[in-house]
């Protein structure tokens, strides 16, 4: 399966990271991927979506953020590794 992109946005807490992906999927159209959860709280959610979408989804949250984010990224045409990394989680 192809992706045109991934959002990733790290945040401590997995109520946090409720209302990232919350936030995030009212912005614009992105599909829930995924989350990874570290030690320390810090929890990964991922979405995917055209570039973009995924690109203002992150966008919103980093301009009017619900909590702290800890670090937000977006991958534009990921790689089939990155592709399998993500599923993995």
């Amino acid at each position: 399966m192809t992706y045109g992109a991934f959002g990733l946005v790290e945040v401590t807490g997995s109520a946090n990271a409720i209302r990232v992906v919350d936030q995030m999927a009212k912005t614009s159209q992105v599909d829930y991927q995924t989350k990874h959860t570290r030690c320390g709280g810090h929890v990964t959610v991922f979405l995917s979506g055209d570039v973009s979408a995924v690109t203002a989804a992150v966008d919103s949250v980093l301009q009017s953020p619900p909590c702290e984010i800890v670090a937000a990224a977006v991958i534009s045409n990921p790689s089939e590794e990155t592709v399998r990394v993500v599923s993995g989680f």
